[in-house]
């Protein structure tokens, strides 16, 4: 009888689904790049001598690390990402796509965490399963993403050591903090700490750690926290990290994945080198 349970329990920890956010308006990246008319959005950008857009390594990866399913959450216009991924299949993969309206009264999206409230309800087994959520503009390794799926803790998150991010030291700066306790289990987010603060916050290694936004969840358990994710207080979006925050204050454990290394990122126009340079290090 102890033997069955196990084997139950284990199962339905399994995670074989990943949400791709890509539901962004990517202004930032479309400003940079002078507002070009056939501009598709950042991840369907064209990178290196192969001219494959970001999109499919993080397919290719998710692949590699054996999810077998995933969602990409797009925007009205998704014709592009359609007919590229029609046309560019990735062996293995069964992709399906959401689509996150966005409510009457705004231009842009409502955020990250209602994009994947909105994938739960266009795609309600997700209720009842554990998933994991990514963005579309970071190229994720094959270890972080195998690690975060062979996870068996039903809430997690892949817990980046802030100095193996080779990003400018503003930049680094600006992102916000993670605070778990010895046993990695988040206990807070410190949104933009001055580096004085900062100090306060290294972990039991003495590291300084960082969400890339790669999480993953109970479906069952995160569901009323997605829907009911307050905005926040000055971009006025339901962000993913304030609805794991709330979930976390309210006494659900997310237990975190301690890893060091680089995630290349498209925000601007002067990241695309710098992708292109570790794709071609990378093969």
């Amino acid at each position: 009888m102890k033997y069955r349970l196990v084997k139950v329990v284990l199962l339905v920890m399994k995670c074989n689904t990943l949400i791709i956010l890509a539901a962004g308006a990517s202004s930032r990246m479309k400003q940079s790049l002078g507002n070009t008319e056939d501009f598709k959005g950042k991840a369907l950008l064209p990178l290196g001598k192969e001219q494959k857009p970001v999109i499919y390594y993080v397919l290719q990866n998710a692949q590699k690390a054996a999810f077998t399913q995933v969602i990409l959450v797009v925007g009205k216009d998704a014709e592009a990402f359609k007919d590229y991924l029609k046309n560019n299949p990735i062996s293995g993969l069964k992709l399906s796509f959401a689509f996150q309206n966005i409510p009457n009264g705004r231009e842009k999206p409502l955020g990250t965490a209602d994009a994947v409230f909105q994938t739960m309800e266009q795609y309600p087994d997700l209720k009842n399963k554990v998933f994991a959520v990514c963005n579309t503009d970071n190229l994720y390794s094959v270890q972080a993403l195998k690690l975060l799926r062979h996870e068996t803790s039903p809430h997690a998150f892949i817990s980046y050591d802030r100095d193996g991010l080779d990003f400018p030291a503003e930049r680094i700066r600006s992102f916000a903090l993670l605070v778990q306790n010895p046993e990695g289990i988040l206990q807070d987010l410190v949104e933009k700490p001055s580096e004085a603060i900062a100090e306060a916050y290294k972990d039991a290694k003495g590291v300084l750690r960082v969400s890339m936004n790669l999480w993953k969840f109970n479906g069952k358990e995160a569901f009323p926290f997605l829907q009911d994710c307050p905005l926040h207080p000055t971009r006025l979006e339901k962000e993913l990290p304030y609805a794991v925050l709330t979930m976390v204050q309210a006494g659900i454990s997310f237990q975190g994945i301690p890893i060091k290394e680089h995630v290349p990122d498209l925000t601007s126009k002067e990241d695309i080198g710098k992708v292109v340079n570790y794709l071609k290090n990378m093969n």
